[in-house]
């Protein structure tokens, strides 16, 4: 990292200029063997950090992927590790994440191994990706432990940025289908319905509905925007509760299509964590009290945590998941095959290739059912509405007339 100086020579003159270090201390302590007495001293990244609040920045799981890469790029370069981070840290772009590596360089400039340097960051490298690293230390393959995860945050990126954008496209429609539907009665219905009330004619039944309807939407519909805001607050609130998680998870699994999607995206990164791990070293019990963890599904999670207790006692894995509703058939099968022929690895990644085309299929129908629906129902509901409110208009005009 580049620093910024101000200081005064033995001479008494005040000089400026920069210095490179790996942290700060490091920084002072040479500029003070040449006898400078140093008045101010700043890091780059400091500045930035100064110019631009942390607290706004993220670190998006792409950069963790590239981030990866380039640690495996480096440390098959034969740069020592100290060096790797160093770098990364100067080079970065997102603040947070710069931070993130210049404390993980201190870390390791004191002593510290990568993987035990990597773990005071749970809220960046998570247990799995800690657990990798550590496994890459012992056995002394680091630079292809780095490659493995890279790859498998590639394809963990890719599938979950695929499921969330197929559901961006409904959620869109959908919610512009309530928008208009509001502005329909807030501000359209209202108008024709005091000329249809005016006009002393016997009003439909169902157009009497949509005029309450409409009312209700004109006089209280402020009423409705505060309890949607407060069901809101505590729908968020619950979220946070361990409770809320669960149900959370339950609902995800539960709803038509998308949830099946939901069970394919989960077994396949099931599949996909084990495969990894015991690739890379890591033993099968922590590889599955790993990936209950990081799953991202409590009611996997809880499947998972009882196949450990199981495996530990000296039960296959397969028999351990075999009585699970959610666990299809498929997967025993397969993992009863590599369980008997020593090609666990091969058949996790087998099924983790699976189920990835299985969630590419599945979201691509759905997208292609979802337009045609949602245009359809935005259609109708329009219409219907229309209808309710312009056929007694037209009865007016004809008795008129």
């Amino acid at each position: 990292m580049l620093f910024k100086y101000i200081v005064i020579n033995e001479k008494g003159e005040k000089k400026n200029g920069s210095i490179d270090a790996t942290n700060r201390d490091l920084a002072i302590n040479a500029l003070q063997r040449r006898g400078l007495t140093i008045i101010s001293i700043v890091g780059e990244e400091e500045k930035k950090h100064w110019s631009q609040l942390i607290i706004f920045e993220r670190i998006p799981a792409k950069e963790i992927v590239i981030l990866s890469r380039q640690i495996a790029t480096l440390f098959e370069s034969q740069v020592s590790a100290l060096k790797v981070f160093s770098l990364l840290a100067s080079n970065a772009d997102n603040l947070l994440l710069a931070k993130k590596l210049t404390e993980v360089t201190d870390d390791l400039q004191a002593g510290s191994s990568i993987s035990g340097a990597l773990e005071k960051h749970p809220d960046v490298f998570s247990d799995f990706y800690i657990n990798m690293v550590r496994a890459g230390e012992e056995s002394g393959q680091l630079s292809q432990t780095f490659g493995y995860l890279a790859d498998y945050l590639d394809r963990q990126y890719q599938l979950t940025s695929k499921t969330k954008n197929a559901l961006i496209y409904p959620a869109f429609v959908i919610l512009t289908f309530i928008t208009v539907m509001i502005l329909m009665f807030v501000v359209v219905i209202p108008k024709l319905s005091k000329l249809i009330l005016e006009s002393g004619q016997d009003v439909p039944f169902y157009t009497k509905i949509v005029i309450a309807i409409s009312d209700f939407f004109v006089n209280y519909g402020f009423i409705l925007i505060i309890f949607l805001l407060f069901a809101g607050a505590y729908g968020w609130f619950l979220s946070t509760t361990e409770r809320g998680k669960i149900a959370i998870d339950n609902i995800k699994l539960s709803i038509p299509f998308v949830g099946n999607i939901y069970k394919k995206l989960y077994l396949a990164r099931i599949a996909d964590n084990l495969n990894t791990m015991l690739t890379a070293g890591v033993s099968l019990v922590r590889s599955i009290e790993i990936s209950a963890n990081v799953v991202g599904n409590r009611v996997y999670g809880e499947i998972l945590r009882k196949a450990e207790k199981d495996v530990k006692e000296g039960n296959l894995l397969s028999d351990s998941l075999e009585n699970n509703i959610i666990i299809p058939n498929i997967l025993i099968q397969m993992l009863k095959v590599g369980e008997e022929t020593g090609s666990l690895g091969s058949i996790l990644k087998t099924l983790a290739d699976f189920y990835k085309r299985e969630v590419n299929e599945a979201v691509d129908n759905l997208v292609s059912l979802i337009e045609p629906i949602m245009i359809v129902f935005l259609g109708v509901g329009v219409g219907i509405l229309l209808v309710s409110v312009l056929l007694p208009i037209y009865n007016i005009a004809s008795s008129i007339v």
